[in-house]
């Protein structure tokens, strides 16, 4: 177990080393069972997280503001469009501000070609931890609960084959990151990563060249597909979720034209049951339902969409209890 974490930003898994990565998972776990059984655990008494959002969130304010109840202290909710954020804050002046008057700093921030670079901006300007809470490049919260579920239901990952695809949804062009970080962390412990979808969705080349890198340093392997069923096949998870034609389209109009040719891209029980007997179907919710996932399958038995929900929950206090403390 790492105990330096102290002080640590996670702006990109990337950044962390896989024995850190494993102390959080260790401590999730922890936190965890001790909820499960009614034990107290007021790690971060007094402290305060400053919560920035530029985009609009269900389960990671809900997820994040009870953690921080849970671990004792206080989670402060800031909107950008309802603040002088909105007028003329700059990074800079915020992480001087937010660092002074808080314990933590959690930003959401998926605008394409600014969130990312926002985030570490703030990073650098903060003397308090700045926490990635999804920005347009990666989304590290989520694939620490993905990496944590997928442990609990098939041990080590070591081996495992996960088919990460694309999916139609109508809803809008959902941000590159999920995709981009699970492809990322899978291939770092292990796992045959499928990276499955159109020629026109293709995720960010350097994040395709270091997902390459960590399965030859790990021992996995990443296989690009352009079949949806070819993908599903003998998989022990799948990840079928829409994003954006980003790196193709001029703009949000065009991207949705060029989605509207994939319709039947949807994960059904035909497909699902392409995938090994054992599978998991895994999403980072909400889902277009009927379009991107069958109602069967989501609500079914291979689905573990829930137990996932849940793991965002108990990654996220554990980083913060790592590096809040």
């Amino acid at each position: 177990m790492q105990t330096d974490l102290r002080g640590r930003d996670l702006v990109s898994l990337q950044g962390w080393s896989n024995e850190e990565i494993e102390t959080v998972l260790e401590v999730a776990a922890r936190l965890k069972l001790e909820r499960a059984l009614g034990q107290p655990h007021p790690l971060l008494r007094d402290k305060v997280l400053a919560m920035l959002f530029f985009f609009s969130s269900t389960r990671t304010r809900a997820s994040f503001e009870a953690g921080m109840a849970q671990l004792g202290g206080h989670a402060q909710f800031i909107e950008s469009r309802t603040t002088q954020i909105a007028h003329g804050d700059t990074a800079h002046e915020i992480g001087e501000i937010l660092g002074r008057y808080n314990d933590g700093i959690a930003i959401r921030n998926v605008d394409w070609g600014v969130g990312n670079r926002y985030i570490r901006d703030v990073a650098a300007a903060s003397r308090v931890p700045v926490l990635n809470m999804q920005c347009e490049v990666c989304h590290p919260f989520q694939v620490l609960a993905d990496l944590l579920t997928i442990r609990e239901k098939l041990g080590d990952p070591r081996g495992r084959t996960i088919t990460v695809s694309w999916a139609y949804a109508a809803s809008y062009q959902k941000p590159l990151s999920v995709p981009q970080d699970l492809a990322l962390l899978a291939t770092r412990f292990g796992m045959n990563v499928r990276l499955v979808h159109p020629p026109e969705f293709r995720l960010m080349p350097e994040i395709v060249d270091q997902a390459t890198e960590n399965a030859r340093r790990s021992g996995g392997s990443l296989e690009l597909l352009d079949d949806f069923e070819a993908g599903m096949r003998g998989s022990d998870v799948v990840y079928a979720k829409s994003w954006g034609a980003l790196m193709t389209a001029k703009d949000d109009a065009e991207g949705a034209a060029i989605a509207g040719q994939y319709t039947d891209w949807i994960t059904d029980e035909r497909r699902m049951a392409m995938a090994a007997d054992e599978a998991l179907y895994m999403h980072p919710l909400p889902a277009d339902r009927g379009i991107e996932v069958a109602d069967a399958v989501i609500d079914g038995p291979h689905s573990v969409v829930y137990d996932e929900a849940e793991n965002r929950l108990h990654v996220q206090k554990a980083v913060m209890a790592l590096t809040m403390r």
